[in-house]
């Protein structure tokens, strides 16, 4: 057991992912450039649309979710369905305390600049379904029971996103005499963007697990055709950010502080869930790997969809979209911190034994040892 914890966190990472957080810059920068260049590119882009969405921009979403929902295992959801004191608290955390606290973080950091206010709302709708697994196994915590959480949240998201963001988009605010965001969409026409953006890349990764797995077997899957198209997840995010930046670019020339306002509300969302997370698993029993699974599943969020949402609901160049796109360059090096975190908090814990260790020690695909 003592292997994985000495292990450098970054030496645990292939290349590709041990740079992710320079990758995103260069990508940012890749696109200001490029917005600079080619002034009419928004135009063009806006011709062909998917629900809203220009099609380059729909396609690298689609892309970018596919291979994560590939890697995750169907068939044991019954593994944590069964353990209540995993399944209870996190299902309150993503769907009850997660979005509460983004609603109350973007109101108190962001009462005069509602654009932004409601991109974070958006953000703290999307539950984690992306990177998080790797967060996690660098952690040692429970992989299958993260698996399974990350689809009981995607099946989970895709019926009860819309509902929430009519809640704390217009039904909080009003109770609470706050301003109501004008929603130029119905909650359907919501609905049906996460279907799309979620609902296909899910259908795929099932499909793509269920034959492949029939054809030739978990071990193949998992050791040859995950890891080859595990990368497109990035190549996907990459070339999203890219085309969003290109289209954001005057909004963060000419407004750089207020895209510091954006990090300042996530740097405290995720410090909070995540730590209130790590202490609410130990209060309620769990051992090391389970309580990390708890605190990483919380903590994350699938900027992914929110981003796609802002852009089908509110435009690709709107201060909503800007929001979503922070959220990744302000995610993965908090995340990779909190790896670190979670190691040193191991010894808070009782040790669960090898058998209980085990699943977590060899990671899968790109953080394979």
């Amino acid at each position: 057991m003592s292997a994985p914890v000495a292990a450098p966190v970054a030496a645990r990472l292939s290349f590709v992912d041990r740079y992710l957080a320079v990758w995103i810059l260069v990508a940012m920068a890749a696109g200001l450039g490029l917005g600079r260049l080619v002034p009419g590119l928004g135009d063009v882009l806006a011709k062909v649309t998917v629900t809203g969405v220009s099609l380059p921009i729909a396609l690298g979403l689609l892309v970018m979710m596919y291979p994560v929902l590939a890697k995750v295992r169907y068939d044991r959801l019954g593994t944590v369905t069964g353990d209540r004191r995993l399944l209870v608290p996190s299902l309150v955390l993503n769907w009850v305390l997660g979005p509460a606290l983004m609603f109350a973080l973007a109101w108190i950091f962001l009462p005069d600049l509602p654009e932004f206010r409601t991109g974070l709302i958006i953000v703290g709708l999307a539950r984690c379904i992306a990177m998080v697994v790797i967060w996690n196994d660098l952690a040692c915590g429970d992989r299958e029971a993260a698996a399974v959480l990350v689809a009981l949240n995607s099946v989970f998201q895709v019926f009860a996103f819309s509902l929430l963001g009519w809640f704390y988009l217009s039904v909080l605010p009003g109770w609470l005499g706050l301003e109501q965001t004008a929603l130029d969409v119905s909650v359907g026409e919501i609905a049906r963007s996460v279907l799309i953006f979620l609902g296909i890349p899910l259908a795929a990764g099932y499909l793509t697990r269920r034959l492949g797995e029939r054809a030739k077997g978990r071990i193949w899957y998992e050791t040859q055709l995950l890891p080859r198209i595990g990368p497109f997840a990035l190549y996907g995010l990459l070339f999203t950010i890219v085309v969003l930046f290109a289209l954001q670019g005057d909004a963060i020339t000419s407004q750089p502080f207020d895209v510091v306002r954006i990090a300042l509300p996530l740097l405290v969302y995720f410090a909070l869930m995540w730590a209130g997370s790590m202490a609410l698993g130990k209060a309620v029993g769990l051992d090391y790997p389970k309580a990390t699974t708890l605190a990483f599943t919380a903590a994350g969020n699938n900027f992914e969809l929110a981003i796609a949402v802002s852009i089908a609901t509110f435009g690709a160049t709107s201060g909503q979209a800007l929001a979503g796109v922070v959220g990744p360059l302000i995610e993965v090096p908090v995340l990779i911190g909190l790896v670190y975190v979670a190691l040193a908090a191991r010894r808070f814990f009782p040790d669960p034994g090898p058998s209980a260790a085990s699943p977590s020690v060899v990671p899968e695909g790109p953080a394979r040892v």
